[in-house]
């Protein structure tokens, strides 16, 4: 396992996008705090740089800059009156996945359905980024009920390849420089695999560790609401926000003891052999600096991608049948599909279940002797944009639960994005973004790579 970090490899210049022009999201709050700017002026900003991109973009289904404005001017108001009562946010822009309620906003769900007027409130999630004072700029675009079918967005890097689904305008909008931070939702892998696309962080919670209260649900068992930003540290603190329990998502501090596991899964022939070779590299390089072993998977695990489509597919037969009933003129053939497909998989779905079970006790294994797993995210780089991509390698870990993280830094053949993915274990989401925050700073910065033979092997 050998590569060049040419077009394959990492490359060695910033793959972050500075936001309008102001940096990251802790900067921003730190510029606000000093008086370096206000946040009317970084929302004017963001703004400015939506509305630049907007045309080819696409990436936003609801935005009123007025009401954007009015919300900054009033984080300035607070900021003047009580210093000490603004939040760890203050005057942070974020976008919103239109399936999450936002008072004033309608939530389309990305559907063909006509919508009886805007939310009456915020989500809970939305609610408490609205408390920590972030500024909520607008709905911004999902794929059909969060599945597959594709809305209007394109890709930042390539406006003729998807942005990723089903956050597509989260990760693009975020990926284009235009706003710090966005929330995305995962139920198969739709935060991780946009925001791979797209060359910026995603952030899964451990499941159920952020409320859905005021979020359209496709699957109850799988769906987690997560945020997509410009960096890690950005993403850590907005999760701590959402969550309502900001020490467990702070990123915990990485030395020589971390344990990393490389596992390459089970549908490792299934990848792009120019994004095998980047996540090799990647990982041969990452060795100079932490100590990486191999590890395969338990046969335990083996089934866990079936066992999450049954569950997905049957799940989503039952929080949409409502809809299909009521509007099934109105829903995408592949949709359609998808739910009769869901009804006829229901004999499976206590076996899935099962194996599922079964799948998280093997992980807990694993756990013993790594603290963090190294998994490929995407199979390639972003494909044309009348797909979404397949969210194969995301399927295992969102059943089972795990905190993940996709980092950028990689690139495919033709120098599109290719994530990288960080999984932790299950209510140790600190330790899985402390160690994504280390491996996005060395992939950066740019790595070397180094012999396969320097790293070992756990049987």
């Amino acid at each position: 396992m050998h590569g060049s970090a040419s077009a394959a490899g990492p490359v060695s210049e910033p793959t972050r996008p500075d936001t309008a022009g102001l940096g990251t999201v802790l900067e921003i709050v730190t510029a606000i705090r000093s008086g370096a700017t206000s946040a009317e002026d970084v929302a004017r900003l963001c703004l400015d740089a939506i509305e630049a991109a907007e045309p080819t973009l696409q990436a936003w289904c609801h935005l009123d800059a007025v009401a954007v404005v009015d919300e900054a001017r009033e984080r300035d108001r607070q900021w003047a009156d009580d210093r000490a009562s603004v939040g760890p946010l203050h005057g942070v822009p974020i976008g919103v996945k239109d399936i999450i309620d936002v008072a004033g906003m309608p939530t389309t769900n990305g559907a063909d359905i006509p919508v009886d007027g805007a939310a009456t409130r915020d989500a809970d999630v939305v609610a408490r980024l609205r408390a920590a004072g972030a500024v909520i700029v607008g709905k911004t675009v999902t794929t059909e009920f969060a599945l597959f079918r594709p809305g209007p967005t394109t890709n930042p890097h390539d406006p003729a390849r998807t942005p990723g689904g089903s956050s597509s305008g989260s990760a693009a909008a975020v990926g284009a420089g235009t706003i710090p931070l966005a929330i995305g939702t995962q139920t198969a892998g739709s935060v991780l695999r946009p925001a791979s696309f797209c060359g910026v962080v995603g952030g899964k919670p451990t499941v159920g560790s952020v409320p859905r209260d005021g979020v359209t649900l496709c699957s109850p068992t799988l769906d987690t609401i997560g945020m997509i930003g410009s960096d890690v540290e950005g993403v850590a603190l907005a999760l701590g926000v959402m969550a309502s329990d900001p020490e467990n998502f702070t990123p915990t501090s990485v030395d020589d003891s971390l344990r990393v596991g490389f596992c390459r899964t089970f549908d490792w022939d299934a990848i792009d052999p120019d994004a095998r070779d980047a996540v090799e590299t990647a990982v041969d390089g990452l060795a100079d600096d932490l100590p990486v072993i191999e590890v395969e998977l338990p046969e335990a695990m083996r089934d866990l991608v079936v066992a999450q489509r049954t569950i997905m597919t049957v799940e989503i037969a039952d929080q949409l049948r409502g809809v299909r009933d009521a509007h099934g003129d109105r829903l995408s053939p592949g949709l359609l599909a998808m739910l009769e497909d869901g009804d006829a998989q229901r004999s499976d779905y206590d076996r899935a279940i099962a194996i599922a079970a079964a799948g998280r006790l093997a992980l807990d294994e694993v756990f013993g002797h790594v603290d963090v797993l190294l998994a490929p995210v995407v199979l390639g780089e972003a494909p044309p944009i009348d797909t979404t991509g397949d969210p194969l390698l995301c399927r295992m870990w969102t059943l089972l639960g795990t905190p993940a993280i996709a980092v950028p830094g990689l690139h495919g053949a033709n120098g599109l994005p290719i994530g990288l993915q960080v999984v932790g274990p299950r209510g140790r989401d600190g330790v899985a973004l402390g160690a994504a925050r280390s491996i996005a700073h060395l992939l950066v910065d740019g790595i070397h790579p180094v012999s396969g033979a320097q790293r070992d092997r756990h049987p």
